[in-house]
């Protein structure tokens, strides 16, 4: 598709959203609870991939960077994910660990956007989920120098090869390179899209300890 075709399209495919409401008496005190509600109806309504989610991080040039990547738990206090720790996204942490997610459901008209602060999960929780991935997976976590550059795809497959071999017929351990991390929030908003851009906002801030719901302006 041509330049001129994308914007025709951009500018000319306009749909309005629908009017249900989210009011802030509708939003449960506890944000947790709240997203927890809005993930059993993406999942009732069949979302592909409910809990994916972009996160967003700073390197210390104050660049940011934005990617997919999957929630693989919910814990009382933040969002866990996993990853390599020498990745692009590793690197920004280790420099600038106040990060966001983004949540979007769009068949739902929703969508989750979370700030907080990044920090690594015990060991011992990075084990036992690494121990419950596919061994494919598993293998991939040491083949993948994630985000450094290769020459080619044969370089990966070789890699692959190499450490099928390595763990022929043994428990791959988890790489001392990869793990989780969670994120805290220290912010949660809660999009609803309405009728006529008059989107439905519901925020929730942390002051001593304790969750404050409020309205936003659309």
């Amino acid at each position: 598709m041509s330049t001129k075709k994308i914007k025709e399209y951009i500018n000319s495919d306009r749909r309005d959203f629908s009017n249900q409401p989210f009011n802030i008496d509708m939003a449960h005190q506890n944000p947790f609870v709240q997203y927890q509600k809005w993930f059993e109806q993406a999942v009732e309504n069949k979302i592909l991939d409910p809990y994916a989610a972009c996160l967003s991080t700073v390197d210390n040039f104050g660049k940011p960077s934005s990617r997919i990547l999957y929630i693989r738990d919910l814990v009382e206090d933040g969002f866990i994910f996993y990853t390599n720790f020498n990745s692009n996204k590793g690197s920004d942490i280790e420099t600038n660990n106040c990060a966001s997610l983004n949540v979007f459901w769009g068949e739902l008209e929703r969508q989750i956007r979370i700030q907080g602060v990044i920090s690594k999960v015990a060991k011992s929780t990075s084990d036992k989920y690494f121990n419950s991935r596919p061994r494919a997976s598993q293998i991939g976590a040491w083949s993948s120098d994630q985000s450094k550059e290769i020459n080619n795809r044969k370089e990966l497959e070789d890699k692959v090869s190499f450490y099928e071999k390595k763990f022929e017929n043994k428990i791959v351990p988890r790489p001392p390179h990869w793990g989780g991390y969670c994120l805290k929030p220290t912010l949660l908003e809660f999009w609803q899209g309405r009728s006529s851009r008059l989107h439905d906002r519901i925020v929730y801030t942390k002051e001593n300890n304790k969750w404050h719901k409020s309205r936003l302006s659309p």
